[in-house]
């Protein structure tokens, strides 16, 4: 199955678990796209002991999933030269969609 991740909050432990969904999708097999839009492309710089987003989003990219940043919210964030994701538009949010079996927004 193909999963579509949208994450749309800088929150610790909602974006941990994000990631954590998206890991636990690829471990069963599925394919994963994670798109980060609006204050979750902030979610790289999360320094929090007890949810290490980043570690998760080592796992992810490691594990085979596909992560996408908006590069509107990058932008007005001025982020975009500290970003490692590729940096993406709607367009691609939507192709993203288009292309999945199911949607999880976060």
């Amino acid at each position: 199955m193909n999963v579509a991740i949208i994450l749309e909050t800088k929150e610790h432990e909602k974006a941990w678990n994000a990631f954590r969904f998206g890991v636990a999708a690829l471990n069963k097999g599925h394919h994963v796209k994670f798109f980060l839009m609006g204050e979750a492309v902030e979610v790289e710089s999360i320094e929090d002991e007890a949810y290490d987003v980043p570690a998760q989003m080592k796992k992810l990219t490691e594990q085979g999933g596909e992560l996408l940043a908006c590069g509107t919210c990058l932008n007005s964030r001025q982020l975009e030269e500290q970003t490692s994701c590729p940096i993406s538009t709607m367009v691609d949010c939507v192709e993203m969609v288009e292309w999945a079996d199911k949607v999880v927004t976060f």
